[in-house]
């Protein structure tokens, strides 16, 4: 069994690791992230999911998959009331949501290489709103949105490394 102390210097340093980690996402845009190869198989998966919701639905499936994974986490973790663990994954959700600002600035460019080279999701998706021409500021909001995520679970990870379960 571990120390009180040796667990909460491993959350401590698990915390500082992940604050900087996304610092350097957060600084460093479109930069390949060690969970990227476990979020696309699930973006992927959602479209399968969503798909019985007709084509709007399946095309924003992927990203809404993406998101919730991970969230079926936090809320897992919460309910436990182990709040750093839902700190740790709630990084998670913030970097899907920096992943995903980048797929939707990409909209009008259509510069990423997609997967089995299909259809856009975010180029169909604003097209079909009639945003397209919006891509960028749309995905400076979802950004933003991953940002303050990212801020809040850094603080809930500091606040809550030293406090037992």
């Amino acid at each position: 069994m571990i120390s009180p102390e040796a667990e909460r210097r491993w959350r401590l340093g698990l915390t500082t690791g992940l604050a900087l980690y996304g610092f350097y996402l957060i600084t460093h845009v479109g930069q390949y992230g060690f969970m990227d190869s476990v979020d696309l198989p699930i973006h992927e998966t959602g479209h399968i999911v969503f798909s019985p919701f007709g084509e709007f639905i399946q095309f924003l499936g992927g990203t809404l998959f993406q998101l919730i994974v991970p969230i079926v986490f936090v809320i897992y973790f919460w309910r436990r009331k182990d709040l750093h663990s839902a700190s740790v994954v709630l990084f998670w959700v913030a970097q899907n949501f920096w992943n995903i600002a980048v797929y939707v600035q990409d909209a009008r460019a259509q510069e990423l290489p997609l997967v089995g080279g299909g259809e856009h999701d975010w180029a169909y998706l604003l097209g079909r709103l009639g945003w397209l021409r919006h891509d960028i500021g749309i995905g400076r909001g979802v950004r933003l949105v991953g940002i303050a995520v990212f801020v809040y679970s850094v603080v809930l990870g500091f606040r809550r490394a030293g406090k037992r379960v």
